[in-house]
């Protein structure tokens, strides 16, 4: 929790050198249906949930390389812990903390991703750092393109979310476990997913609720193949969306969503092949990037948009 402090209220973090914020913003900007935050003239505006507190926050980066939050609407936490969670949701979500030398070393040798990597030099992993969050994404985005898997997000959100108001905008808190546990599927009838999306999405809620299910528990495994493990057991989510999650949530870089259509495209583009790459040509492909699954799946998915 170093490399950070506070001035004049605001919180500025020191970033990472091989950071680039308009990478990510071109990643952030890739759906202008996004509604969990705003990007504009390259400053970001969200809610950050810390425990009970919410905060809206407006984040940018300076010259310097240096990331500043603003509070908006005298939502600074008044508690320091508060704004140390802030600070760690925002690591976290930009997965400041790692250090990539090792990917990009061997993605320069790489013939598939020393393109991207020069294209998109500076991008990182971005994540969701919660677990129903997350989850939810992945199940939404089943076998569906991603225009229409944002459009569900933004029905899903805007009808069971609560959300902060600030200069005539609306800025979205994703719903509670808690509060989703409690419906039924027919509750979930005016979004355009299906009845066993409607039932995966609940049916996760209660194991959360339960504490059955926790990022912690998932976390505490240490292993991606028992966290990959535990996730299959549960009804709605099989290896892609939980490879999903273990990139996107819980961080293993090792994750591979081996049947991702996005994955495959990208490699079909790059290649210049009429033909989807075969599983043993794709996993060859995770042989070779060892350790990195997971950031190269990202830097050519990149390629797509």
């Amino acid at each position: 929790m170093d490399c950070w402090q506070e001035v004049n209220g605001d919180i500025i973090i020191d970033l990472p050198g091989d950071f680039d914020i308009k990478a990510n913003l071109g990643y952030l900007e890739r759906n202008k249906n996004e509604c969990m935050f705003e990007v504009e003239n390259e400053i970001i505006t969200r809610v950050i949930v810390v425990g009970d507190t919410r905060t809206l926050v407006q984040i940018h980066v300076n010259k310097r390389n240096q990331m500043i939050v603003q509070f908006l609407k005298d939502s600074r936490p008044l508690r320091q812990s508060d704004r140390e969670e802030v600070v760690r949701y925002i690591r976290e979500w930009f997965d400041f903390d790692r250090d990539l030398t090792p990917f990009y070393e061997m993605a320069k040798a790489d013939p598939l991703l020393k393109g991207p990597i020069q294209e998109f030099s500076g991008l990182r992993l971005i994540g969701v750092p919660d677990l129903f969050e997350a989850l939810c994404w992945g199940i939404l985005g089943q076998q569906i393109n991603l225009a229409f898997a944002y459009t569900l997000k933004r029905q899903f959100v805007e009808k069971f979310g609560d959300s902060i108001e600030w200069n005539g905008k609306k800025y979205w808190i994703f719903p509670s476990f808690e509060q989703i546990a409690k419906l039924t599927p027919e509750d979930l009838t005016d979004i355009k997913m299906t009845f066993k999306k409607s039932e995966y999405i609940i049916g996760i809620a209660q194991l959360m609720v339960s504490g059955e299910l926790s990022k912690e528990k998932l976390l505490r495994m240490g292993s991606l193949n028992e966290a990959e493990k535990s996730l299959v057991k549960i009804r709605g989510i099989g290896p892609w969306t939980a490879n999903y999650v273990l990139m996107r949530c819980l961080r293993y870089t090792s994750a591979f969503p081996i049947d991702d259509v996005g994955l495959h495209n990208a490699i079909k583009h790059l290649t210049g092949s009429d033909k989807k790459p075969v599983r043993e040509e794709l996993f060859n492909l995770s042989l070779r990037w060892e350790k990195w699954q997971a950031y190269a799946t990202f830097y050519l998915w990149r390629v797509l948009y």
